[in-house]
């Protein structure tokens, strides 16, 4: 007699959670979101506990989102993998670093843009203080 092997399935309440947490994957990104909104009508710690998990985890956010909206920042993986084609990967290496070149360029002319509107700033203070003691003095030396 052959005895088979059936899947252990996890009891208890880590299971449930497990199970519950798969049925929201499944359902897609909104059904996290229903299910924040939901729990913080109930038992508001419940909602903050579970939007702690969800920044937390970041792949229910992002799981069913675009790559591009969910690299934050980070170069996405697929970049560096070869297409099979030189050709093809030597042009798109080469696109992509004069587009983070020009990116650097752009990023750098909005902070001197920022550095000189600061310092126009500063100056026009500086203007109005000096006008503003000048006047003082003007006004103190006519009353004595």
């Amino acid at each position: 007699m052959s005895t088979i092997a059936a899947p252990s399935h996890s009891s208890g309440f880590s299971g449930w959670l497990s199970r519950a947490e798969a049925w929201l994957d499944d359902k897609g990104k909104g059904a996290w979101i229903a299910a924040m909104v939901l729990s913080f009508i109930v038992f508001w710690p419940l909602g903050l506990a579970l939007l702690a998990y969800m920044i937390w985890s970041k792949k229910k956010i992002c799981q069913h989102t675009s790559r591009r909206s969910c690299r934050r920042g980070s170069k996405n993986m697929s970049t560096k993998r070869s297409s099979g084609n030189a050709a093809f990967d030597s042009y798109r290496n080469d696109t992509l670093n004069r587009l983070e070149e020009e990116q650097q360029n752009f990023e750098a002319f909005l902070q001197r843009l920022r550095d000189a509107r600061d310092k126009a700033e500063f100056d026009q203070f500086m203007d109005e203080r000096a006008s503003s003691r000048e006047e003082d003095q003007n006004e103190s030396a006519t009353k004595s």
